[in-house]
């Protein structure tokens, strides 16, 4: 099999995707990365802090810690958090202090999916764009 673009490091980042049937160390020894799926935060937190001990005494460094994240964003931005299917349902403000919940913890990024998302998707986009993004801009840009 020949793949295309060629890998710019010379070899195809492995990226773990759950648990994969391997054990934390397999995962720490092998991938590149570890996308994990939503959990309490507690819990993420202690499956992030282990995973990175393995990789630090394997002398791998930090590797990038990934999730996804089903939102349905309401129209009110002060709307508490209530949980959906692999993820949550609330006004920005709440979405923005999870997310900034999860980097804290250790998740370097977070795929939001919009599959239980009532409001209208482009305005859904924009309040996205207007309200979550800055948070983590490293200079807070906002869109054009």
């Amino acid at each position: 099999m020949d793949m295309l673009p060629k890998p710019a490091s010379g070899r195809l980042p492995l990226i773990v995707t759950g648990g994969s049937q391997q054990s934390p160390e397999w995962i720490a020894g092998h991938g590149d990365g570890w996308m994990l799926y939503p959990r309490a935060l507690e819990t993420q937190a202690r499956i992030l802090d282990d995973w990175r001990a393995h990789t630090r005494a394997l002398g791998r460094g930090v590797r990038p810690a990934m999730q996804p994240l089903y939102i349905d964003l309401s129209p009110d931005p002060d709307a508490a958090p209530e949980p959906i299917h692999l993820g949550l349902r609330g006004g920005v403000r709440a979405l923005r202090h999870y997310l900034e919940t999860l980097e804290a913890i250790g998740v370097n990024h977070v795929a939001l999916n919009l599959r239980f998302n009532r409001a209208d998707i482009d305005d859904t986009l924009y309040r996205l764009a207007d309200d979550i993004l800055p948070a983590f801009s490293p200079q807070g840009e906002t869109r054009p």
